[in-house]
């Protein structure tokens, strides 16, 4: 792997220099007013990139997973019950996550590829008339399928069957990348991570919660400890942490949000979505398929490419990593061995976009795939002649 060359996978993404250099600060006291200084416009900017006036934004040191047991484990009581559908790789490690906390979860089994079934979810919602589901969960972008679903729908399936269950979020692939609406979608709590969307290394779990999920914290009695929102809230409050922080994560954070929002968030939604465009673009040109069955359900973050039967997907990533020094992404579960993806969020231009396709190409050439050399580039370059825009001039 050449450190030279970007990276394609789905995440941790590609790093600003802006950002790594922000990450690496002196040693501060952070128990002195210098670190409310990062804290606060951390909370106020994500509270922004999330799309809400009131969330309560929780920033733990952790990643997504941290985040998914910072939701469960401030809001619900053993034996609760959760709905989730099972549509990919992430949304299974949720529900499982939640299956080891005693709580019990129904599951709406759904094929690989295709987004999260509201139909299904209002259906269990309505028989379930003694409201013994507390959660629905929703994973917003599978990121081992490349699947969108729509999160309004699932909202709407809610409101349908006038269910008072909460609604979680899994965004961290989309969060920071793809448009997300909090209160307008009537999420309790939605969940991401510092290393897609933020351009960071791991090791931050953002959390917004609504008033209904503080609420709901207050009588869970599901054990918590480290990811407890009501010490974490007391060390906000005295403009600190309830252990240590980590400063720098949160002194680039600070950086990423003011880059996201400087850059207009409808700008970076049209950046990735153009990118995502003209990825798949090349996949059609190289006559393969995504794993996403549908285009209304296409991630503008990650697309996972299936190979032809009998071809093992893996063998595209390691070359690329061994021949060409690049990263792609192999398949995960179900799509091992059958697709490879490729990540196009975070901090991405068509141009180096561009290499990350020419390279996928040449690996499947090597490899004796039937593509034609420079068929995906040529498709991508001509989408993104026709769909340019400005680039964007940021300080090193």
């Amino acid at each position: 792997m050449s450190f030279q060359n970007p990276t394609f996978i789905p995440g941790p993404t590609n790093m600003p220099e802006a950002l790594r250099r922000a990450c690496d600060m002196p040693t501060i006291d952070h128990r002195s007013p210098v670190f409310g200084k990062l804290l606060h416009p951390c909370l106020d900017g994500v509270r922004r990139v999330m799309k809400s006036d009131n969330a309560k934004i929780f920033i733990f040191p952790s990643t997504g997973t941290g985040g998914w047991e910072t939701a469960i484990s401030n809001t619900l009581s053993k034996g609760d019950g959760v709905l989730a559908a099972r549509n990919g790789m992430f949304s299974h490690r949720w529900i499982d996550m939640c299956q080891r906390h005693g709580l019990n979860v129904q599951v709406i089994e759904t094929p690989w590829g295709q987004g999260l079934p509201a139909d299904r979810y209002e259906e269990i919602l309505r028989a379930d008339t003694a409201h013994q589901i507390k959660v629905v969960l929703a994973t917003h972008n599978e990121t081992a399928t490349g699947v969108k679903s729509d999160i309004a729908a699932i909202r709407r399936a809610l409101d349908a069957a006038s269910h008072p269950a909460l609604l979680f979020v899994d965004g961290v692939s989309s969060i920071g990348s793809m448009d997300f609406r909090f209160d307008e979608w009537g999420v309790d709590i939605a969940v991401t991570g510092s290393q897609k969307g933020f351009m960071l290394p791991p090791g931050l779990a953002i959390i917004g919660f609504s008033d209904k999920a503080i609420a709901a914290s207050k009588t869970a009695d599901l054990p918590r400890t480290f990811f407890d929102i009501n010490d974490m809230q007391s060390g906000y409050n005295a403009n600190a942490y309830p252990y240590t922080p980590p400063a720098g994560l949160m002194n680039g954070l600070k950086l990423s949000l003011e880059m996201l929002l400087d850059e207009g968030l409808e700008n970076v939604f049209a950046r990735h979505a153009r990118i995502a465009s003209g990825v798949r673009a090349a996949v059609d040109a190289w006559g393969l398929e995504l794993c996403a069955v549908s285009p209304d359900t296409y991630s503008d973050t990650v697309s996972a490419v299936r190979t032809p039967e009998g071809f093992n997907a893996t063998d595209i990533v390691t070359h690329a990593s061994n021949v060409y020094g690049v990263a792609l992404g192999g398949g995960l579960g179900e799509l091992a061995g059958k697709a490879f993806r490729i990540g196009h969020l975070g901090s991405l231009t068509d141009v180096m976009m561009l290499s990350g396709l020419a390279t996928a190409e040449m690996c499947m050439v090597d490899l004796g795939l039937d593509i034609t050399l420079g068929s995906g580039v040529a498709a991508a370059q001509e989408y993104y002649r026709n769909n340019r825009v400005v680039a964007l001039q940021r300080a090193a």
